[in-house]
This record gives C-alpha cells, structure tokens and sequence, in this order.
C-alpha cells in the first residue's frame, strides 16, 4: 500500500511540477494579476475619452449626447462648415508640435507594436494621441472612437511592462490584455474585446492568453457598466427572421456589403495617397479636411462624429430608403477626407454605419418586392453591420460576436454569420487583405508573407528615388546624413522611416559616400512604386 501511494505521489508529481515550473518561468502568474489592473485603467480611460468628445463637441453643438445629427440640424450653416475647420486646426498644431509621428494612432500602430512585444508606445505619447483624437470626433470629424481607444488601452498595457522584466510572450499578452479591456469597455461588449484582442492584434487563439484577456475584458467592462450602465450601444426591437425563403436575400445582401467595404477601402486608401500629393503645411492638413466635412455637413449632418444616433435610427426602421443611399456615399467621402486629412479616429464604427445604411436600404426594397417573405429593413441593417464592419476589418468571428452584444440581437445568428462570411469572403478574395493590414503595409510592415513582403524587400530606393540635377549641390551636412536614406536600402526599409519621422521627403545618399547626395526619396512615389508593383504581381499570377 505505501508503494503504490509512492508511486501515485510520483506520477503526480510528474504530471503537475514541469508544468507549473515552465508556468512559472514564463512569468504568467505577474501577467495575470497585472491584467485586471489594466482593464481598470482602460474602463477608467474609456470613459474619460467619451466624455472629453461631449466635451469638445459642446461649444458648437450644445450638447454632450450622442444625438449629433439632431443638435447640428439646429445650428446655422456656418457653424456647421466653421466648426470641424477650426477644431481641425487645433489638431493640427498637436500633430506639428506634440505627436512624435506627426499623425494619431489607432489599431494598426498597436498591430506594428506587438510585432515589437508593446515596445515603442508611450503613454503620454497614448495620451496625447486620446486628445488629440477625442477632439477631431466632438469637432465633427467623420470617424470611430474605437480605435483609439485601442491605442490608448495598449500605451497602458506597455507602461505597465516597462518596469516588469517580462517574456515577450507576457508583454503580447497583456498588449493584447489592453486592447480587449479597452473594446469591451467602450462598446459593453466583453465577449468580443477578448475575440477581438486575439483575431486582430495577437492574430491567434491561444489558451495561455485567454485567462488574462478575460480578467482585463470583464474588469474593463464592470468599470464602463458603473458608469454608463449595463445597455447595449443600440436598443433595436426583438426581430425575427420570418422565413427560410430569405436566405437567397441573405446571400445576396453579403454580397452587396463586400462591394460596399471594398468601395470604402479603397476610397481610403484612395484619398489617402491624393492628400500626400498636395503639398501644404502639416498644420493646415487637418482644417482644410474640416473645411470639406462641413460642405458635406451642411447637406447631410448624418455624416458629423461617430454616428451612432443615425445608425441607430436605421436599425429602428427610421430613414427613408433615398437617404440611407445617400449617406453611403456622404459618409464614404466624409471618413475617406477624415482620416487623409490626419484627424484622429478609427474605421470600425463607419464600417458600423454604413452597413446599416446598405442592410436598411436593402431591407426596404426586399420588403417591397416580396412583401409577405422579407423581414423588416431593421433586421437587414443588423446584417449589415455585420457584414460591411468585417469585411473591412478582417475579423468575422469577433465582429460577429460584437454585432450581437451590440443589439441584442443573438436570434439573429444564422443570417448574420452567412452574411458576414460570405462578405468577408469576396472582399479578401479582391484585395487579399483587410485595412489594418494596408495600412500597415504603406508603413513598411507586411504581417503576412505574400507578393506584398516580396516587393517591399526587391524594390530598391533607386527605382523610385528622384536624382539630383546636374550642378546641384550634392554635398550633405552631418545632420542630414544621419537621417538620409541608402540608394540600395529596401522600399520596406524607406516606408518605415518615413513612417517613422512623419516626413514625406528624404535625401538619399550613395552607400560608399554617406555625404554624397544622390537624390531624393519621397513618400508618394515610393507608395506609388509598390502599389504598381503589386498590380503587376497580380496580373502576372491571374494570366
């Protein structure tokens, strides 16, 4: 009898100690108590950069809500075209003077950090990028608050790692910790900020993160519920699918948001690149883009800020079809000049907004084609949401979770996962990638291997570079050889610094003569140059 217990003691002891040895040694019990602490300070700063919007927005609209497009309807016209100008021009001077790169981070940023384990994000440099952003959306800049709240929950994450002598896996994690605390608290949804944390920023699911992701959800969500209580973001009625002979329509509607989220990505991407061809002070950038967000404005007040209120309206059966197809291009245009203006915000409401605004309108001509089979337009914009949002981000599975904390609108599962994959389907199938990720490729980071990673390490800033005239000065200063770049560095090399300096123009130097200058590098036609070599890339592997 003690033999055997010898031996149950032994196999034990096996089964349990390397374990809880190799536990230990990846530092995992510090991470999972420093995560609820970081969920309570992204719950904390969630809720001070929603009421720093109310509080921006109140000069000029007079109210602290969400109900935008109802108080801007009250203003005069020129309030409407002067007010995102003059906010632009506020955020403008912090993009000259205050923010490192010379722009506001979102999500792709956080992305870029985890490849460094959160190394390279500062919280006052999260901080100000908050502000900065928290006033481009209360002065009516067309974008979501999501993304930087993403920023601004992983800048807290990292500081916490600063002083702790974590695994890079540990710092990932509660990275990843940060950015699931900071979605669940912005759009009480818990479930989908741990989803969310693991699809888009880990780019994995893996069991070691999850507790720490759950802690710092649920922490994060607890502190947002205190404050704002527990109510979804949109209160829709109780809809119900009233046939199987809908399918088809929900076939056919994925299809309809796909093309919806690649018109919008690439006129983002679009606009992008036409705002790094106009030459202007930085300063400016961001007013004249106000400028043109209020002309819209003055037409379509939909378009100003987050725009849950309209949303909110389309999902209750509440705009006439005319103007649901109205505002998909107003809000497209509006967004598109936000973000290449450089006001701060994210894409994930707008991606929110417009499929709501394509399900709705889509629901409205099923329902009077087929007036005893469709279902009320409110339920089709609940698909679209789904739809569009995941396409564009590149994450089904926790934009579809999301959706369903969202609106409460879990009976609704079947019709939203169909719509949803088939979406996502197509718009990968076209571009191959999601925003974040071409964003992050214009930056010099391809997070996936393909003709993307390939083109940026065989283009050389010789084939893009601008030579010298003959009789120009070709000799450089000290200062500006350290910041120059090599005729044979990498376009993936060159994107990154100007990336990293916020600068669009580079002088180029010979390698065997740092202080000659050969030409000069600038950021338009080096994104020029990759984007002609991927549609040559492309051409070639479809013949």
């Amino acid at each position: 009898m003690a033999s055997h217990r010898a031996n149950l003691r032994d196999i034990a002891h096996r089964l349990t100690i390397p374990n809880l040895r190799i536990f230990q040694q990846g530092r995992h019990p510090a991470v999972w108590l420093l995560a609820p602490l970081v969920g309570l300070a992204t719950g904390g700063a969630a809720i001070l950069f929603r009421l720093a919007i109310g509080i921006f927005q109140w000069p000029w609209l007079g109210t602290m809500t969400e109900n935008v497009a109802a108080a801007a309807r009250q203003q005069p016209w020129w309030v409407i075209l002067l007010a995102p100008a003059i906010g632009g021009l506020l955020v403008g001077l912090m993009l000259n003077y205050l923010l490192a790169g010379k722009r506001t981070g979102a999500v792709p940023d956080v992305m870029e950090a985890r490849i460094n384990a959160g190394r390279g994000l500062g919280l006052w440099q999260g901080f100000l990028n908050a502000v900065a952003s928290a006033l481009s959306l209360g002065a009516g800049a067309s974008a979501g608050r999501e993304g930087p709240i993403v920023h601004l929950g992983a800048s807290i994450a990292a500081a916490a790692c600063t002083r702790l002598n974590l695994p890079n896996a540990g710092r990932r994690t509660l990275l990843a910790a940060g950015v699931a605390g900071a979605v669940a608290a912005s759009f009480n949804a818990p479930i989908a900020g741990v989803l969310f944390a693991q699809e888009v920023i880990l780019g994995h699911f893996a069991i070691t993160s999850f507790v720490p992701l759950v802690l710092a959800s649920v922490t994060a969500t607890i502190v947002s519920q205190a404050w704002f209580g527990n109510v979804a973001a949109f209160v829709v009625p109780a809809y119900e699918i009233g046939s199987y002979l809908e399918v088809p329509a929900f076939i056919l509607l994925g299809v309809v948001c796909a093309g919806v989220a690649i018109a919008f990505q690439v006129a983002m991407l679009v606009t992008d690149w036409l705002a790094r061809t106009v030459t202007m002070p930085l300063i400016a950038r961001p007013a004249v883009g106000g400028i043109m967000i209020g002309a819209i404005a003055i037409f379509f007040p939909e378009v100003l800020g987050v725009g849950y209120d309209t949303t909110d309206a389309a999902l209750k059966d509440q705009l006439p079809l005319l103007l649901m197809l109205a505002l998909i291009v107003a809000k497209t245009a509006a967004t598109a000049i936000a973000l290449a203006s450089r006001f701060g915000g994210g894409i994930f409401s707008p991606a929110l907004y417009l499929g709501a605004m394509t399900g709705g309108a889509f629901g409205l001509i099923a329902t009077t084609v087929f007036p005893g089979v469709g279902s009320s337009e409110g339920l089709y914009a609940i698909l679209g949401m789904g739809a569009v949002a995941a396409a564009l981000l590149g994450a089904p599975i926790s934009t579809t979770v999301m959706v369903f904390e969202l609106t409460g609108g879990f009976a609704l599962s079947m019709a939203l996962l169909l719509t949803v994959s088939i979406a996502n389907g197509i718009s990968n199938a076209v571009l191959g990638r999601s925003f974040f990720q071409a964003q992050l490729e214009t930056r010099g980071f391809a997070t996936h291997e393909g003709p993307h990673r390939v083109v940026m390490k065989t283009i050389r800033v010789a084939d893009f570079m601008e030579p010298v005239a003959p009789g120009d000065d070709t000799t450089l200063a000290e200062a500006d050889r350290e910041a120059a770049l090599r005729s044979d560095d990498t376009l993936e090399t060159a994107l990154r610094v100007f990336d990293a300096g916020g600068r669009d123009r580079i002088p180029v130097t010979n390698p065997a003569d740092r202080a000659h200058l050969v030409g000069w590098a600038t950021q338009v036609r080096a994104l020029g140059r990759f984007n002609k070599a991927l549609i040559e890339s492309s051409v070639e592997q479809s013949r």
